[in-house]
């Protein structure tokens, strides 16, 4: 088994490390790569494009954050600083291999004899020995890369690569992006004007998306472009080749209510429509499909019947007992899924995720393969499963280790033990039966008072915060600590529960905030929330509707922290807000409700305006800080209270741990200045 892990609590460089599982023997961990080594103690180097993609998939860490093996897990391939490595898994060595950098992305070929990698937008290749390096696809200018995720794919639909190899390796299905038509935005530093400004192509609601095109490429260079009806279906979303059968390509209608799963033929390139799905709302992505199943036939996840289901071939495999959230293995014959309890489930599992074997069609078909109240995951090889397992009572997670069902070893952890211990609540409110989460100071007893409350939601889609795990709600814990009832609330739109309550958002995001103040309402009845002290804080789509809060319920909420939010959905991507708005040019009206620029978004004029503390890092390329810009504007133009923090250097992601630090106890602070709480 291959893993990466950082050498203790306060190291945030991972190492590649090996766990033999010898039959008949005692487990044996090892190192199998230390990136303080390879780089002989000098500081990790990133590329801009290194940086773009960590930022895409949210790494925070360093060292090796991610790796590659041949198709019998003997070796492996990893970038560190920009350069090519490789390790041999069994003997316990790790050489460079001297190419072109800076190196994105290297994968092994299925028989380990070959490398391939993107350096500078062309898919390259080279033997594992070093030797042979070249060019197989390169780019023809500057707006086109081979072999990499656009912006798109790697934002939303979670399709983080742009090269497969073929299980034969003597080819490679390889994905080209033309950004040329993309609208150029511009990101500058203020705090360091003498810096030129940062191109960035953002395919923003209503423009154009890059062009994505796919190529069967040999290893001599040649090149057949791979056939598909790419004006109605332009979405690249997913790519599969296994030895199981012919490559599968997942493609996506504009408007994503449209989608089709094709076969490719790598001789001529031309595809088959294995078949086509449709939904009047829109149709979800997800992790590990499609393939091919047991019987050959086409597996897939979709809504059926109310449920979301596994379905092989014609038949569901699942019905509403599951709602499956994403396929993790394909066996012999059986499939590995993860879900959560589905509506037609007999008790409630308040944030739980599990993981299922599924052998068939029906109920006495499923096996549970993980235990207890948490959040689950696995992988799977064989006869050897990992299950990952996080719980709400205990910090982190654990790695256990099965062989034929039987445990035969848990993987270490060095994580240290947090200064705070999670006090979390799982519960369901309202009518609806909100899922969420609630934490009370440490120490806090009955007859000690209601507290002055503050939601912690993200609230959104696709951003499921309420979990049955520890960690997740460390922050909300330590918020608690400083004197509030936090609360916590999942409404419609988050995964999880079924179909119809996701897609509830079509075309109107107002039950994301209907559904805060339901769920506050309802728990006041059972825990010790002041009701006429009320702040809320968010990101992202959660600093959106923070603000929405204060704008629209100002009865409700009585402060808000706003953390770069989306305040005018024109300004956000193309695949994200096209799913539930529409486009700006034929939804205009939409867009206009959804604003929080517009007076429909500075509602409620009547009520007493509410403080709002704005916060935006300036680096942000994915909610560009012009949203809040905007939204201090019209604020200021409207007469309305607020506060601007703009985070210089700073992305989307807030990884500058003394950055992180401060920014909490400002909030604090702010939040207890707006209550009238002493600070």
């Amino acid at each position: 088994m291959v893993f990466v892990r950082s050498g203790s609590g306060t190291d945030r460089s991972h190492r590649l490390w090996v766990l033999d599982l010898p039959r008949g023997g005692e487990p044996a961990e090892r190192v199998a790569a230390d990136p303080a080594a390879l780089l002989a103690g000098a500081e990790e180097e990133l590329s801009p494009q290194e940086r773009a993609r960590r930022e895409r998939s949210r790494e925070g860490s360093a060292g090796i954050v991610a790796y590659a093996v041949d198709g019998a897990v003997e070796s492996a391939a990893f970038a560190l600083s920009g350069r090519l490595f490789t390790a041999e898994l069994r003997a316990g060595t790790t050489r460079e291999l001297p190419v072109p950098g800076p190196v994105i992305d290297p994968r092994p070929s299925p028989d380990g004899r070959l490398v391939a990698y993107v350096a500078e937008g062309a898919l390259r290749v080279v033997g594992a020995d070093g030797t042979g390096d070249r060019e197989l696809a390169g780019p023809e200018d500057e707006h086109v890369s081979y072999g990499l995720a656009e912006f798109i794919a790697s934002e939303e639909m979670g399709r983080e690569r742009g090269f497969w190899w073929s299980p034969a390796s003597d080819r490679l299905l390889v994905a080209r992006a033309d950004d040329r038509a993309v609208r150029s935005w511009w990101i500058a530093d203020p705090a360091h004007p003498e810096r030129e400004p940062q191109r960035v192509g953002y395919p923003a609601a209503g423009t154009a998306n890059a062009e994505v095109r796919l190529f069967v490429v040999g290893l001599d260079g040649s090149r057949t472009e791979v056939v598909w009806d790419r004006e109605r279906y332009p979405y690249l979303a997913r790519v599969h080749w296994s030895a199981a059968g012919a490559p599968l390509l997942l493609a996506q209608a504009r408007d994503q209510r449209e989608q089709v799963f094709l076969a490719v033929d790598p001789e001529s390139g031309k595809t088959a429509t294995v078949r086509a799905e449709a939904d009047p709302a829109w149709l979800e992505l997800h992790h590990g499909v499609p393939a091919w199943g047991p019987d050959g036939g086409l597996v897939r996840v979709t809504d059926e019947g109310g449920a979301r289901v596994l379905a092989v071939g014609e038949e569901a495999w699942t019905g509403p007992e599951l709602h499956v959230r994403a396929v993790l293995d394909i066996g012999a014959d059986d499939v590995l899924v993860s879900a959560s309890a589905g509506e037609a489930a007999t008790e409630p599992e308040t944030g739980e995720i599990h993981v299922y074997r599924v052998s068939g069609q029906g109920v006495e078909r499923l096996t549970r393969l993980s235990e207890g109240a948490g959040v689950h995951g696995a992988v799977r090889s064989g006869a050897v499963t990992v299950l990952v397992s996080a719980r709400p009572e205990a910090p982190g997670s654990v790695a256990r280790v099965l062989r034929d069902g039987e445990r035969v070893a848990v993987v270490a952890s060095y994580a240290q033990r947090p200064v705070i211990s999670a006090r979390v609540r799982l519960t369901e409110a309202g009518a609806r039966r909100i899922p969420c989460a609630v934490l009370l100071p440490q120490g806090y007893a009955e007859g000690d008072g209601p507290l002055p409350v503050l939601m912690d939601p993200y609230g959104g889609p696709h951003g499921q915060r309420v979990l049955a795990a520890h960690n997740p709600h460390l922050t909300s814990q330590w918020f608690a600590d400083q004197g509030f009832a936090v609360v916590v609330a999942d409404g419609r739109g988050m995964p999880g529960r079924s179909p119809a309550w996701e897609k509830s958002l079509l075309r109107d995001l107002s039950p994301t905030l209907d559904d805060q103040v339901e769920a506050l309402r309802a728990l006041a009845g059972s825990f010790p929330l002041d009701l006429d002290r009320v702040a809320i804080r968010g990101w992202s789509y959660g600093g959106y509707l923070a603000a929405r809060a204060v704008l629209q319920r100002p009865d409700v909420f009585h402060a808000a922290v706003v953390g770069a939010p989306v305040t005018d959905w024109r300004l956000y991507d193309t695949h994200y807000t096209e799913r539930y708005l529409g486009t700006p040019q034929d939804d205009p009206e939409v867009y206009a409700a959804q604003s929080l620029l517009t007076d429909d978004g500075l509602s409620a004029p009547e009520e007493p305006a509410r403080p709002m503390m704005i916060v935006h890092g300036l680096a942000d390329d994915n909610v560009v800080v012009g949203h809040a810009l905007r939204l201090s504007s019209a604020l200021l133009a409207a007469g309305r209270p607020h506060e601007v923090l703009p985070l210089s250097g700073v992305t989307h992601m807030t990884p500058q741990e003394r950055v992180a630090e401060n920014l909490l106890l400002l909030q604090v602070d702010f939040v207890k200045r707006s209550l009238g709480i002493a600070r």
